[in-house]
């Protein structure tokens, strides 16, 4: 079945990701993008990152300077990468004979949270980027920033300050904003040319997708794949923001790319769309816990109170009466889980901490799955005929995830992406 033709759209948002504006050679290329775009009628607004490596330049001299950093210094710092690129590509649209002009994020404006290096963005007013597109300026935002006002901010604050979004929080901007400015569609450029059912440099036969539900695009993000970030997705989803991915390294039409759409739009759904992974996570097992009521309470408030993100979590009762909880949290949070659960041994009484990092986590996505029985079933068949022991299991009404030892990570994708019959029957994927 041929996929369906995109709503015509008179106002696009289009976001160039860093390796799409790593140097002036790219960054040309991409003005001779938006300005096909903008010749064709539409009104652009163009939102870009820092160009590739920037910013893991600027972090770095943030660290080497200070063991304990200031992040409202740090965003001041690391928002600089976007506001370099966005002047520069303004120029490169000019240089091809596209009106554009450059927009930092407070001059949106886009107000964030005083959660600086991952704001959240608590609203837009697309007024003034109406104004310029009706214009018929071309806006270049820098993405992944915003402004927190000083009444959002301490006391002892008494001017707005730039804050940031978190990584990918480009993508999440430009989500925003094309809600903001009621854009017919976002499209992320990137260097891949869309979404596949799993990552295509495990598998070959991995298979681009032409549409994909909001739904099953958050699950996807949220356990591992790495196309779009999380807060974009669920942005997207929830503003319905329709959502393209496509690369800008290749030559495109209406039709390429992968669309984020909602459930209604994908008139043939597979029982499972893809099957992502992660291997950012530890696992870590409190024992020996007194079997009691309020004892999971006690652990993750503990957990919470030093924000730590916790994920799978599994509860199993020993042979004495007691009790050992098992969870997973970002490898970046682990040493600070630990430290909050020793801390507070007196209070829970447990009985010692295990932990571990050679883990990954498996997740299997597809909204068929709600009407379809055996899904599980596949899954935990095709692991155990591999001899592959699952550690924890969590799942909601659309994925199912597991957690096995990370050295069975590439096997186990390799199966289960056969098992459920994504294989491309045409011998593989064509992105090189």
């Amino acid at each position: 079945m041929a996929p369906q033709k995109d709503h015509e759209v008179s106002r696009i948002v289009m976001k160039f990701g860093g390796t799409s504006v790593a140097n002036i050679e790219r960054m040309r290329a991409v003005a001779a993008r938006v300005k096909a775009e903008w010749e064709s009628g539409k009104q652009v607004v163009v939102v870009v990152s820092a160009m590739a490596g920037v910013t893991n330049q600027l972090v770095s001299h943030c660290h080497a300077l200070s063991p304990h950093v200031d992040m409202r210094e740090y965003d001041a710092v690391v928002a600089t990468g976007e506001q370099v690129t966005s002047g520069l590509m303004a120029l490169a649209l000019q240089a091809v004979g596209v009106p554009a002009q450059s927009w930092m994020g407070w001059q949106i404006p886009i107000i964030t949270d005083d959660a600086h290096g991952k704001a959240s963005i608590l609203g837009i007013d697309g007024a003034r980027l109406i104004r310029c597109l009706e214009a018929g300026i071309v806006p270049v935002v820098a993405g992944f920033q915003g402004v927190c006002p000083a009444e959002e901010a301490p006391a002892a604050t008494e001017v707005d300050s730039i804050a940031t979004l978190g990584r990918g929080g480009s993508d999440t901007s430009a989500v925003a904003i094309a809600a903001s400015v009621k854009a017919g569609r976002c499209d992320i450029y990137t260097d891949v040319d869309g979404i596949y059912t799993t990552d295509p440099h495990i598998v070959s036969a991995a298979r681009k997708l032409d549409r994909i539900t909001f739904e099953e695009m958050l699950e996807l993000a949220s356990v591992g794949a790495k196309v779009l970030q999380t807060r974009s997705v669920a942005l997207a989803m929830r503003e319905r923001v329709r959502v393209r991915v496509l690369s800008s390294f290749d030559e495109s039409t209406d039709d390429s790319g992968s669309c984020v759409v909602d459930e209604e739009e994908v008139m043939e759904k597979d029982l499972v769309t893809g099957i992502a992974y992660a291997l950012d996570e530890a696992k870590i097992t409190v024992s020996h816990l007194p079997d009691r009521p309020g004892i999971a309470a006690a652990i993750f408030s503990t957990l919470a109170a030093a924000r730590v993100n916790v994920d799978m979590i599994v509860q199993s009762v020993g042979s004495d009466g007691s009790t050992n909880m098992t969870f997973t949290v970002p490898k970046t949070e682990q040493g600070a889980a630990i430290s909050a659960l020793e801390a507070a041994k007196s209070d829970i009484q447990f009985g010692a901490i295990h932990s571990a990092q050679d883990v990954a986590k498996i997740s299997v996505v597809g909204v068929g799955m709600r009407s379809h029985s055996g899904m599980a079933s596949t899954m935990f068949t095709t692991l155990a005929e591999r001899g592959i022991n699952v550690q924890v299991i969590s799942t909601s009404e659309i994925k199912i995830s597991v957690l096995i030892k990370a050295e069975y990570l590439e096997l186990a994708v390799r199966a289960l992406h056969t098992a459920y019959g994504l294989d491309d029957q045409d011998g593989g994927h064509q992105n090189g």
